[in-house]
């Protein structure tokens, strides 16, 4: 019975906190916080807030099955039911074993036989923790926003699975994905690789893998990767705590992902320190958040692929926090954010 509450009556009351009027959200909210000559946003602000009112427990502070049931459920709290036209389970062959894998097809292309572009989909957690389910309305979402096919793939996770499990299954995946494109109505000269946080490292180094082996990837989409687990940089110490992503958490992520002997600098574990970018790589389009501490990582990533010749844009949101690619039920401002990815994504696929 508390479970049926939970699930019914918590996400009621919150989206209805959610949905007060901004004025209103504002002076419930507190003050402004301001950091960097950034202002958070109001709607962020106050979930927050609502988070730490309930006293919502960190993820990390969780036993790993409790911890991934909490983000399951708290991701489909601010994701909500997203349109789509088609979704389709399937298994697909992982570096050892098949995993599992979710097909969307937008409503536009339900009943169009050419081939269409599509999304090669990797989920964030820390390497630990997401599903197909975590980044469900996240990849319905990219679908109907940039109208293409999507492909979303469960890549084993640690602490069960350590480095390199989790690139070893994208990168295999992602080579079938590409050989068997006809089948998941998709044109394989028209395949993008993305993801947010874990899933934007999991996807840059699965394009830098493919432009080295000669596999077409077209386009990049990486929202705040994590791009250095060597260096500690300037906004991981600043945004470390009270901006949803903790220094707490990204610490049992690489203790839980990595060997201890592990050289961090490794481009496999930190794609920062790739010596040498392939001429041939795909363009990337490369979000960050303002309040987010693998800001600077993502960004520093950026800036060395376009020193190396690759077109990237970098856009970043001086008002969010990490996670927001989830909000899309209820923060406007996020939608947006994630809108503006979803536009280039369907532009940088159907670039000549």
């Amino acid at each position: 019975m508390a479970h049926a509450y939970t699930e019914k009556v918590e996400p009621a009351v919150f989206r209805a906190l959610m949905g007060l009027p901004t004025p209103v959200m504002r002076a419930l909210a507190g003050r402004r916080v301001v950091v960097d000559g950034q202002v958070l946003d109001t709607e962020t602000q106050w979930m927050l807030r609502i988070q730490r009112m309930i006293r919502e427990p960190a993820a990390e502070t969780l036993p790993f099955p409790e911890a991934r049931a909490a983000l399951r459920r708290q991701s489909r709290l601010v994701g909500g039911r997203q349109p789509i036209g088609l979704v389709r389970d399937l298994k697909v062959p992982g570096a050892e074993e098949e995993i599992p894998a979710r097909l969307y097809v937008p409503r536009g292309q339900v009943a169009t036989p050419a081939p269409s572009p599509l999304l090669f989909f990797v989920h964030g957690g820390g390497m630990m923790y997401g599903d197909l389910d975590s980044h469900d309305a996240v990849c319905r979402f990219l679908a109907e926003q940039a109208d293409v096919r999507v492909i979303s793939v469960d890549y084993r996770l640690a602490p069960e699975h350590r480095f390199p499990a989790a690139v070893d299954d994208c990168w295999a995946s992602y080579q079938w994905v590409v050989e068997n494109a006809g089948e998941l109505g998709a044109d394989p000269e028209r395949i993008a690789v993305g993801g947010d946080s874990a899933g934007g490292y999991l996807s840059a180094v699965t394009a830098i893998l493919a432009a080295e082996a000669g596999v077409p990837v077209k386009h990049q989409l990486l929202v705040y990767p994590v791009t250095n687990m060597a260096d500690k940089s300037d906004s991981r110490h600043t945004f470390g705590e009270g901006f949803y992503l903790t220094t707490e958490f990204m610490d049992l992520a690489e203790v839980s992902y990595l060997h201890p002997e592990q050289d961090r600098r490794d481009p496999k574990v930190s794609v920062y320190f790739t010596e040498k970018v392939p001429e041939n790589l795909a363009p990337a389009f490369v979000v960050t958040a303002g309040f987010d501490p693998l800001r600077d990582e993502g960004e520093a990533f950026a800036r060395k692929l376009q020193a190396a010749g690759v077109p990237v844009t970098l856009r970043r949101h001086a008002g969010l926090i990490h996670g927001f690619v989830n909000m899309l039920s209820l923060a406007s401002v996020a939608r947006s954010a994630m809108h503006e990815a979803a536009v280039a994504l369907g532009h940088g696929l159907r670039a000549r």
